[in-house]
């Protein structure tokens, strides 16, 4: 299950944790459990998952402490309350330590696992922002990682050309000249003699278009480059 989403379920009573961990298991996330507000506080802080259901009577330590706790070590795993304490200022207590949902007992597992795919969808999109991932195509650069792909596979580049690469990216769609390239990049006074843009898009173009389709870096006769999916 690679590319399954793992789930840490903090409850106390066992046959209903039982029952949650064999319903979303069949919808193949993976699934750890915790018995007390103790033991979900430590998996929560020393652990990475992909989403917390989270009960709020709990023993050792209630709910509301584990999702404190939680974000005060600056974890933002989304929080999913599972509780029978449906009161607003429960509710609003929950939201204001640090949960992005609240469920009432008893719930339909279809809604259950609706939110679920809400919030981890939602996770997602946030954590792409937050890397600063560029695309086109099947190409993705992560600013963060300094890592290249095309359809999954890495690609090695120097700085250079993951520099020109990332300036391409940024300008998508638009043609790019000799000078705009240069000033951008090589940070440099144009030299209108030098062949140095030629020679940085011929050395991408081997890495990232030879072995790979659409083709993405074209050649505007006079005017410049333009990195784009035609």
């Amino acid at each position: 299950m690679e590319n399954s989403k793992k789930i840490l379920l903090i409850e106390d009573d066992k046959r209903v944790s039982d029952s949650l961990r064999n319903g979303l298991e069949k919808k193949n996330y993976i699934i750890e459990p915790a018995y007390d507000g103790f033991m979900g506080a430590s998996l929560a802080t020393n652990n990475t998952y992909d989403l917390i259901l989270l009960d709020v009577n709990l023993p050792l330590m209630n709910g509301f402490e584990v999702c404190k706790i939680i974000r005060q070590n600056n974890i933002l795993t989304p929080i999913l309350m599972l509780t029978a304490m449906g009161e607003v200022d429960d509710k609003v207590k929950g939201l204001e330590e640090g949960a992005d949902d609240y469920m009432v007992k008893p719930f339909e597992f279809r809604e259950l696992t609706a939110r679920i795919q809400a919030l981890i969808r939602r996770a997602n999109q946030l954590q792409e922002v937050s890397t600063e991932i560029l695309r086109e195509a099947n190409l993705a650069m992560n600013l963060r990682s300094k890592t290249v792909s095309r359809d999954e596979q890495i690609i090695e580049l120097t700085a250079r050309e993951f520099e020109l690469l990332e300036y391409m990216l940024r300008n998508k769609g638009r043609v790019l000249s000799k000078m705009d390239i240069v000033e951008n990049v090589w940070d440099l006074n144009f030299d209108t003699s030098t062949n140095i843009v030629e020679v940085y898009i011929n050395y991408l173009r081997k890495k990232i278009d030879r072995e790979f389709e659409p083709k993405l870096i074209h050649t505007k006769t006079g005017l410049g480059y333009v990195l784009k999916t035609l």
